[in-house]
């Protein structure tokens, strides 16, 4: 059943999505702090009622040399629709390295804590569960010290059996600003 309720809330995103995702640096122009964060929203309807998503995930990061960055990752992600209720928080560490400012190699672990209602039948379901993504992707520069990036990444640690998420991949799209 949690696998349902959770499957039932990601898939929701997948009918509406809008993402604004940001990085800045503070410090001035030679600071090696990066702070950015993403949000997203989605809606469904259909078989799993209408239902709304809504997501927010900080991040600040630390440029050890100009291709490599590592950092704390934070995000929340909250669903509700009439069958079911999501919340879920997930923290942890991120690193990634940047290829001739084309290409990018990423890794990110998050410690996710996860609370799931199902409304119809009253079930609850309280947990916790790690993931170890890890891919990469293409960098387009869009602007100075502006880049558009597209990408996917595998979460190694998945266990289909276990797993409240419906699969290990996860494509990403983002805005990257500062490299």
């Amino acid at each position: 059943m949690k696998k349902l309720l959770l499957s039932a809330m990601l898939a929701s995103t997948t009918f509406a999505f809008a993402q604004i995702g940001t990085a800045t640096k503070i410090g001035g122009e030679n600071s090696k702090w990066t702070f950015g964060g993403g949000a997203s929203l989605g809606f469904s309807g259909g078989g799993s009622g209408v239902g709304t998503t809504i997501g927010i995930s900080p991040r600040v990061g630390y440029l050890v040399s100009d291709n490599f960055e590592v950092g704390l990752a934070s995000g929340f992600t909250f669903g509700n629709s009439k069958y079911y209720s999501s919340t879920m928080i997930g923290v942890g560490p991120f690193a990634n390295y940047y290829i001739s400012r084309s290409f990018f190699i990423s890794g990110l672990f998050q410690q996710y804590f996860i609370n799931q209602k199902d409304k119809i039948y009253n079930l609850k379901y309280s947990g916790d569960e790690a993931a170890l993504y890890l891919g990469g992707g293409y960098l387009q520069k869009v602007g100075d010290r502006l880049y558009m990036q597209i990408g996917a990444t595998y979460n190694v640690l998945y266990d289909e059996k276990k797993s409240v998420f419906g699969g290990g991949f996860v494509p990403n799209f983002g805005i990257v600003y500062g490299l």
